[in-house]
């Protein structure tokens, strides 16, 4: 690959966004720079990758320079409430998307569904009281990733109109986990050393602009947010900040458990934008970077009320789903419903967990073994997982 050219990509942004020049705020010149630098040197991308990843960043500029003009022509969208959100934070594979999706069903919470994180932004010409074709959009590209990487549903279960992860959002600050599509440990190198700080302040922005939208569509009745992404495990000190009045829900399951299965969802996504991604590399970054997040992350909580944090174990949520949504809603100081409990259970029994293909790995095909990460994640597990056993 030779490399994504910064200097067009900002110029075929602005022409895609009608002439629009304004990107707004933060780093991410610089940062596409060396995520460019680090693709053309380490990633191995395939030609259907970079096409992909070209077109990828230039949406999400695109994005940056709507949003941004929203913002200049209605003031009142940085004046919208949200910072109060339920986030829930774990290792990936910890039931955090079960989670997040059942407390999504009550009205109450505000979230943001797989197209919105995709297409946070109208396309050109689009109402912004008529999202149909950013969520026709989103169904295709789901339908497609399906179809390309069928595998993908036994990992996560994608689906254009549930609740998912800000981590798509995040990615607009350009200073974000890029390795989660490709092997760029000069950009990931970089990252690690750069302030977080313009990520969430950009998060805010665009849960502001989201919210901001449901209003004009007549969705507007939620009282909070409810996120999940793994990512806040290396920034929860930031989250705070930027949200003050954030609380977390912590998910634990053993690492042991979860890092081969995070490992085989990386490489399967790899191998979207690779032609042969090098499946130890992948478990040797994710498995490090996880180990760097849960020593983090409980470095924090340490140095906060514990108030602000609930802890929630994987076979919990498996076994009593509502047992733990009963406790995230006390923490959260909110009542649980009947009408909440119904929507909840209406979801459960539409998404059972065995209907689910099968994920099919083990710990060798990533370069790990069950000593080696008992030994890696040894203060975590005896926090949060051996400690209860």
């Amino acid at each position: 690959m030779n490399g994504i050219n910064v200097k067009g990509l900002l110029a075929q942004a602005s022409e895609q966004a009608g002439g629009l020049a304004d990107f707004g705020p933060g780093n991410y010149r610089e940062a596409l720079d060396v995520l460019s630098d680090s693709l053309a040197r380490e990633a191995g991308l395939s030609q259907q990758g970079e096409q992909l990843l070209q077109a990828k960043l230039q949406a999400q500029l695109v994005n940056r320079l709507v949003i941004q003009d929203y913002c200049r022509r209605h003031p009142g969208i940085l004046q919208e409430r949200v910072e109060d959100p339920l986030v829930i934070v774990g290792l990936p594979r910890t039931g955090t998307t079960l989670l997040q999706r059942m407390l999504a069903t009550d009205a109450r919470f505000c979230s943001a569904a797989w197209w919105e994180t995709r297409y946070p932004a109208p396309l050109p010409g689009e109402d912004v009281r008529d999202a149909s074709r950013r969520i026709a959009l989103a169904r295709d590209e789901v339908a497609q990733m399906i179809r390309f990487i069928p595998d993908i549903l036994a990992i996560h279960p994608l689906d254009a109109m549930a609740a998912d992860e800000e981590f798509m959002l995040m990615e607009h600050s350009f200073l974000c986990a890029m390795d989660s599509y490709a092997n760029v440990p000069g950009y990931t190198g970089w990252l690690a050393c750069q302030d977080r700080t313009e990520v969430y302040d950009y998060l805010k922005t665009i849960l502001q602009f989201l919210q901001w939208q449901k209003r004009q569509r007549g969705e507007g009745t939620a009282q909070r947010w409810v996120l999940k992404t793994p990512q806040h495990l290396h920034t929860l000190e930031v989250l705070f900040r930027v949200f003050p009045g954030a609380q977390v829900v912590l998910t634990h399951r053993d690492p042991v458990q979860t890092i081969p299965s995070m490992a085989s969802m990386a490489h399967t996504l790899w191998k979207m934008y690779a032609d042969a991604p090098d499946p130890v590399a992948v478990g040797r970054q994710w498995s490090e970077q996880m180990r760097r997040g849960t020593d983090h992350a409980m470095a924090v909580r340490d140095a906060m009320p514990a108030g602000r944090f609930l802890d929630v174990r994987f076979e919990d949520t498996v076994r009593d789903p509502f047992g733990v949504a009963q406790a995230v809603y006390r923490f959260a100081g909110m009542p649980l419903t009947e009408a909440a409990r119904a929507g909840m259970w209406a979801w459960m029994e539409s998404n059972p967990r065995n209907r689910r293909a099968a994920h099919a790995y083990t710990p060798e095909q990533f370069g790990l073994s069950q000593a080696q990460l008992a030994r890696d994640f040894a203060g975590y597990r005896a926090r949060h997982v051996l400690s209860r056993d």
